[in-house]
């Protein structure tokens, strides 16, 4: 059976509506000057700086779905990264995009990620509403890149490129100008370049497909059930099926979640053309002044991009078998949370300044965010008595 393939009606993008790697726009301005490197572009200097991060290196140690106890085989944080940035990356070529800017959104778009998941990102910002606070992966990555990583003497963070930045705020949800005026230098008023606004439906296609494999892989989710409920699996499924009588089921479902991504992000390359010509898009100012996102999904792929979300939370994010381990997890951070505000002077001595200038609530959660899965628990068992008094 060949493979879903990209059927796009329309010429590729005009140049002008990819974000430029020339040194002199605006985009590729630093936060502290810096000059130009003799042979890498500015976004290509962004990648490496992400990479060598050792928040980048982190993600290996942070739960996507299932955590560390589970199996070598399921995906980190720093594996569902990689898969998103070569997805993206395959996007952005598709589309005539800056490739360079494009990865270097990919490979950041996690790394504000508390350990845990999702579940340890709800527990920290749970914790902080009582101190009047709000944790934000997006802000806290900005936090990241722009302050905590210290690699530089000239400079704190790693001095990444407006448009990075920019990415980094704005990738996956808008902010209001009034509420955040600490942001105003990210065009909070008008729309992301198309290279930031892929990072999400990227982000989405990529880690669909990854939990089902990995729920399937668990004996979470059940085959028989999936088929019977999720309807663009079933449609790959059941010729594979057909075709390969002999196969196993494994190396079928292998098949049908290629197909199922292959699908999306063909239909996201072609949905997205057709939005960009219907608007009559020809630079970059006009995807700015558009008002709305144009990547997109077709209708039709939305509807069953919802329908394969709504099904992997009610049967595998949700599930018997990962709820308490999620329960867990937001225990501990609640409860170490608590006891380093409390007694902050249980802070690595790096934290002083920080305490300092934004208080025990902001600097404990920054502290907690950075952390890998593993030493959270080591944190939390070695102040357990403390915390749990």
């Amino acid at each position: 059976m060949n493979q879903p393939t990209v059927t796009s009606r329309f010429a590729p993008l005009p140049a002008a509506c990819a974000v430029s790697s020339d040194p002199g726009e605006p985009l590729t301005k630093r936060q502290h000057s810096e000059p130009p490197h003799a042979y890498r572009a500015p976004f290509q200097r962004d990648r490496a700086r992400i990479i060598h991060a050792r928040a980048f290196r982190r993600l290996a140690g942070k739960t996507q779905v299932f955590t560390h106890g589970y199996s070598d085989h399921y995906r980190s944080r720093l594996t569902h990264t990689i898969e998103v940035t070569q997805l993206a990356r395959t996007i952005a070529a598709a589309l005539g995009l800056n490739g360079d800017l494009t990865e270097s959104l990919a490979l950041v778009h996690d790394i504000g990620h508390p350990p845990f998941g999702h579940a340890g990102e709800r527990a920290l910002d749970e914790a902080m509403q009582a101190h009047g606070l709000r944790f934000d992966h997006n802000l806290h990555a900005l936090r990241i890149v722009t302050a905590f990583e210290q690699r530089y003497a000239a400079f704190p963070g790693l001095n990444l490129t407006l448009g990075v930045r920019e990415g980094i705020v704005k990738h996956s949800r808008d902010y209001d100008p009034v509420e955040h005026p600490e942001l105003a230098e990210y065009f909070l008023d008008r729309q992301p370049p198309l290279e930031a606004q892929l990072i999400d439906l990227a982000d989405e296609i990529a880690y669909l497909t990854a939990d089902f494999d990995d729920g399937f892989s668990s004996g979470i989710l059940n085959l028989a059930h999936v088929r019977d409920h999720v309807a663009l699996f079933e449609r790959y499924y059941a010729p594979m099926a057909a075709q390969y009588q002999a196969a196993a089921p494994e190396r079928l479902i292998d098949e049908s979640l290629k197909r199922m991504l292959n699908a999306f992000t063909g239909d996201l390359i072609t949905r997205s053309e057709e939005a960009l010509a219907e608007a009559g898009i020809a630079n970059l100012a006009q995807v700015r002044d558009a008002g709305r996102r144009l990547v997109a999904l077709s209708s039709e792929m939305e509807t069953l991009r919802r329908e394969a979300k709504q099904y992997l939370s009610t049967h595998l994010y949700e599930s018997d078998a990962v709820t308490p381990e999620h329960e867990r997890a937001r225990r501990i951070i609640t409860s170490l949370y608590e006891c380093l505000v409390r007694d902050p002077s249980l802070l690595p001595a790096n934290c002083a300044t920080a305490l300092t200038v934004e208080g025990a609530p902001r600097t404990v959660a920054d502290y907690i965010a950075g952390m890998t899965d593993p030493f959270l628990l080591a944190q939390y068992e070695r102040y357990r008595a403390l915390c749990d008094s």
